[in-house]
């Protein structure tokens, strides 16, 4: 089982025309991820290596395919857009890989997203896997710019603020011949569409995840929020690391959502929530998996 994508979720690719988008949309159709349409404007009537139609709306594309989930490649002054074209068709889910949308675009697309039934992934994130079996990873599902091959399916949650602490988390469990049901990376901006306690719920409803490992950095009270909820509703084993521990206060490390103010998102606060909710947490990415097993 798994959470948000598997293998029978319709993606369609807004942005699928534009060389990054085009480049990821083929890696997912590779993986076995079922991308029935793409969307750019002007460019409707055209076909996506002969296998993927393209439309001009998200609307019509997902009249005429049946999609449920977008990935999003549009550029950063009209990715904001593309998330409520695809908010107003009434996806379930929509994954924004884009990176550098601005806070006040965001702040408007949290404002749409409230009653709606659409679930946002992102902005700047690597995207959502569902690992499959096999040679074209039959039962799974790729949304985004995750490398596929590291994946192995199984019975481990991940989520994570950080795409190559994501990766490296997954390629630990996978090299540990631990697999994962579903690995979500919610991104590291400062308004993210869904938080690490969105991901940590659907983990712990999930009759076949076993365990969790969940990642965050420095910046923000996300973690803070997931470790309170996890201390009182949570009997599944997790696994944790927090980046940025030397980091200076007030200078953003990495993401725009990385800074510490005022006193606020340090690193030895997250750790220390976390232990206090039963959080095994790691003091090194090289022992993300290895803190997990050790409370399995």
């Amino acid at each position: 089982m798994a959470i948000l994508v598997n293998s029978d979720t319709k993606v369609l690719v807004q942005g699928i025309t534009g060389s990054f988008g085009g480049r990821h949309t083929q890696l997912s159709l590779e993986y076995g991820s079922q991308i029935v349409a793409g969307v750019t404007p002007g460019k409707s009537g055209q076909v996506f290596e002969d296998k993927v139609p393209i439309f001009d709306n998200v609307t019509e594309a997902t009249k005429e395919s049946g999609a449920t989930a977008s990935a999003i490649f549009v550029p950063p002054p009209f990715a904001s857009d593309a998330i409520l074209e695809a908010v107003d068709a009434g996806l379930e889910l929509v994954v924004a890989i884009t990176e550098g949308i601005p806070v006040r675009d965001m702040i408007e697309v949290k404002a749409a997203l409230r009653g709606s039934p659409t679930r946002l992934i992102g902005p700047n994130c690597p995207g959502v896997v569902t690992p499959g079996i096999g040679e074209n990873s039959h039962g799974g599902c790729r949304i985004g710019i995750a490398p596929g091959y590291i994946h192995k399916p199984g019975d481990i949650g991940v989520v994570s603020r950080s795409g190559t602490l994501t990766y490296e988390a997954v390629w630990q469990l996978t090299c540990n011949g631990l697999g994962q049901s579903t690995c979500v990376g919610i991104g590291g901006d400062p308004v993210p569409g869904s938080t690490h306690l969105d991901i940590i719920k659907l983990f712990n409803e999930d009759p076949e995840t076993r365990g969790i490992i969940m990642i965050g950095e420095i910046g923000g009270s996300a973690e803070e929020e997931a470790a309170a909820w996890i201390k009182e509703n949570c009997k599944k084993p997790i696994a944790g690391f927090i980046a940025g521990t030397t980091a200076p206060p007030g200078r953003r490390m990495g993401h725009a959502g990385a800074i510490v103010s005022g006193g606020k998102g340090t690193a030895e606060a997250k750790i220390a929530a976390m232990e206090d909710a039963g959080i095994s947490v790691a003091e090194t990415p090289s022992q993300m998996a290895e803190a997990l097993i050790k409370i399995l």
